[in-house]
């Protein structure tokens, strides 16, 4: 699978696709992400991607050119390299899209490239949700400075399809469920402490967190109907 990436703020990628589990998926070719900047799709000195918008109003808006450029050139470099045919799809993030979920994140898992549009400022020109987008996507009921963010969730929760991803399909919760899970120490002592600084001391009094016993039991029968009452599958 591969990622293309729309934004004025590149930089904002490099951290997260640089660590953990991006990092190794990108480095055993499983898949790739590339961050494309904006600004190098404008016609204009002064590399300008946004304008006020039409009807007046506070705020500016999205160019439609710069993204009709920049999602032109991916489409005609994936035709150059033979994949003509491939499933893609473009998404741009939006308040109005639809909710993401589990669903649409495995459904969007079966495609081979996903051109993923970050929007600004007050919006994108709508020509771009009406001609260029696929599909328009909400992360949640809430408002976003950009789509760098949801676009983050999304490819987080689409690579986690992706065999080999995770190392282990069994860790999807998708499967398994979601229950809670404990590991060494069996009982850990909280001392309350008092005073501040140097001069602080644990006092006699302490709380002891100690892990369900039936975990501890090594019936797994046991385990497994505990795991469901809790969230697993």
């Amino acid at each position: 699978m591969r990622f293309h990436l729309l934004t004025i703020f590149p930089g904002i990628f490099d951290s997260y696709l640089g660590e953990s589990l991006f990092k190794r998926a990108q480095k055993s070719g499983l898949l790739s992400a590339r961050v494309y900047n904006l600004r190098d799709f404008t016609s204009d000195k002064h590399k300008k991607v946004d304008d006020r918008p039409f009807g007046g109003g506070p705020g500016m808006v999205m160019k439609v050119e710069p993204v009709y450029k920049a999602i032109a050139r991916i489409k005609a470099a994936i035709a150059r390299t033979g994949k003509a045919r491939a499933k893609a799809r473009v998404i741009l993030f939006s308040t109005r899209g639809k909710k993401f979920n589990a669903a649409a994140a495995k459904r969007l898992s079966k495609y081979q490239e996903l051109i993923l549009i970050c929007g600004r400022y007050e919006g994108v020109d709508e020509r771009v949700a009406q001609h260029i987008a696929d599909e328009e996507i909400s992360i949640g009921d809430y408002v976003l400075s950009g789509g760098e963010l949801p676009a983050l969730v999304l490819m987080e929760a689409v690579s986690r399809h992706l065999p080999g991803f995770l190392g282990k399909e069994e860790s999807l919760e998708e499967i398994n469920g979601s229950f809670p899970t404990y590991t060494r120490p069996e009982i850990f002592v909280v001392n309350k402490i008092r005073g501040k600084g140097k001069k602080s001391r644990a006092s006699g009094v302490a709380k002891k967190w100690r892990v369900p016993p039936v975990l501890l039991s090594g019936d797994h029968k046991k385990i497994a109907e505990w795991r469901r009452e809790h969230g697993g599958f």
